[in-house]
């Protein structure tokens, strides 16, 4: 008789044609996903800018005058290598269509003494790439505008991490992600034609409500089918799909030039996982926890079909012992209720927390030391190609607990050494970052791949996304803590950072090594681990 899921599987192949056919069509939606998650750095990019005054796009055309010399004569220099003011112009009173063009030459130059105003009238905005900020007008003193585009998103991820986790373990990992991925792309299209900001906003949010529930669900599902020895192909293939994704953003964004037009061709692609409708089938250790047997038996026979093996022939023994089972409904209390779920569950959440508070911090710091945006990008979008086979060489060879502590240790040693690195070797500075952002890539690539195994498969998608809503509110507070810290000294956040991601590396020590160990398939399995581990250390045992 089958005692537990994973037992069944070996029967079936657990690593076969199967499993990385699966594995390559539940992770590649991953490679759009990225650019809901980071298109925001194209799309809500703010373009170089001034202050429209009346009558200067008359004298520009009709005077044949530059438009290099109308700002000149209109908007003070201020800022960085005397560039020209974004948010004011000189205070005079410029009537233009009472001069000609002759006399034009005769006017005088203001000087720092002129009194200067707001920009009354609006803005110029260089419209070579359009953006939402000039789609919208979200410069000076309505800036503070444009950061709610990425925080909107941030708080769909965190509402849906909540309610996709328990829908998904309620009633079916493909059926939420089919309803996920349908709402995705609808909402990615209503953020093209809204009229206004507010509106913007809400469909931005809905996207990321939707793009949280479709991740996490197609990665638990697709993770279900695997073994324990076999896991970590997921995440890296995941990350690599992810990371290639990344890697083509700066290249649209680049040659499209219109917002509107990137917001399409990024959204598109995504109704064509809807045929996953007939393509993948449900979890079978979903439906088993749900007492759906005779479905589960049926996934499993066509597993081991494809994978050209065979089921044992005392499967009924093992629909037996599932259908007397209890249905407990998954709740939110249960990764508290007991000892060693709410330890692992708190600490989960600070992982998930800091790894996205350095991972974009240090990403935006990166963005920030050259003027080209696309290929400051396309630079950072190659760092992470290796994660992922970084993670799958390392994985199994020294244990999950190890490589979060070293990749964690390696990154906060990195941020806490660049502030005191001097300018002159800033190649030096820049490659120690770098390394640091791989490192913290490998460590979130890894802490992802370990939260769904310490969770029982009743409360594992909840528990991925309670646990990955952290990094939601990491998102949120990433760009306010960098900015913010380094209005006081640049390298501020730098030591925040290297401290955060120290502890970080003592905390998951507290955790158990998932390294070779069959997933587990109630709260009792988690709670009794322990008592496992310290079995094989030659403790005595006590149960019969």
């Amino acid at each position: 008789m089958m005692t537990n899921f994973d037992e069944l599987l070996q029967h079936a192949g657990d690593f076969g044609p199967f499993q990385k056919r699966i594995a390559f069509l539940g992770t590649l939606p991953l490679s759009l996903f990225a650019f809901v998650l980071v298109g925001v750095v194209f799309l809500g990019n703010t373009p170089d800018h001034w202050c429209k005054i009346a009558g200067a796009a008359h004298v520009q055309e009709d005077c044949d005058v530059s438009m290099e010399e109308v700002r000149n004569l209109t908007v003070p220099h201020a800022g960085p290598h005397g560039s020209h003011s974004r948010c004011a112009k000189f205070d005079m009173d410029w009537n233009f269509t009472a001069v000609s063009c002759s006399d034009l030459s005769h006017w005088s130059i203001p000087t720092n003494t002129t009194p200067v105003s707001s920009c009354d009238e609006g803005w110029i905005f260089d419209l070579t790439w359009t953006t939402v900020v000039t789609e919208f007008a979200l410069v000076c003193e309505r800036s503070w505008l444009a950061d709610l585009n990425q925080a909107s998103l941030a708080a769909g991820f965190f509402i849906g991490a909540f309610v996709s986790g328990y829908v998904a373990d309620r009633f079916g990992r493909k059926l939420y992600f089919l309803g996920s991925i349908l709402g995705l792309g609808v909402s990615g299209m209503c953020i093209i034609i809204s009229p206004y900001y507010p509106l913007f906003l809400v469909f931005r949010c809905l996207q990321g409500f939707f793009a949280k529930g479709a991740w996490t669900t197609t990665y638990v599902l697709v993770i279900e089918f695997f073994g324990s020895n076999n896991r970590k192909f997921v995440s890296v293939m995941s990350r690599t799909l992810y990371s290639t994704g990344m890697v083509f953003i700066p290249g649209l964004a680049y040659y499209i030039h219109s917002w509107k037009n990137l917001q399409l061709t990024m959204t598109l692609p995504i109704f064509i996982f809807l045929v996953y409708f007939w393509v993948i089938p449900e979890s079978p250790r979903w439906l088993l926890s749900q007492g759906k047997t005779r479905e589960a038996m049926r996934i499993v026979e066509n597993v081991a079909k494809c994978n050209k093996k065979s089921v044992p022939a005392d499967l009924p023994e093992m629909d037996v012992l599932v259908e007397h089972q209890e249905i407990v409904p998954p709740s939110f209390k249960d990764l508290f209720r007991t000892p060693k779920m709410r330890k692992h569950t708190i600490i989960l959440i600070y992982a998930w927390f800091t790894s996205t508070v350095v991972f974009q911090g240090l990403l935006l710091r990166l963005g920030i030391t050259g003027d080209n945006v696309f290929l400051d990008f396309f630079i950072s979008a190659v760092v992470e190609l290796p994660t992922g086979l970084i993670f799958y060489i390392l994985v199994d060879r020294v244990g999950r607990r190890p490589l979060i502590t070293a990749a964690n240790l390696i990154a906060g040693v990195a941020c806490l050494i660049v502030p005191f690195i001097t300018q002159n070797l800033s190649w030096v500075r820049r490659s120690i970052a770098i390394i640091g952002r791989l490192a913290v890539a490998i460590g979130f690539e890894t802490v992802n791949f370990t939260n769904s195994e310490l969770y029982p498969t009743p409360l594992r998608n909840l528990g991925v996304s309670v646990c990955s809503s952290a990094s939601d509110i990491g998102a949120v507070a990433a760009p306010f803590l960098l900015y913010r810290l380094a209005s006081v000294w640049q390298e501020l956040p730098l030591l925040l950072y290297g401290v955060m991601s120290l502890v970080y590396s003592g905390l998951v020590m507290m955790l158990p090594e998932m390294k070779g160990v069959d997933l587990p398939e109630t709260i009792d399995d988690v709670e009794k681990r322990g008592k496992k581990d310290k079995q094989k250390f030659g403790k005595p045992n006590n149960i019969i």
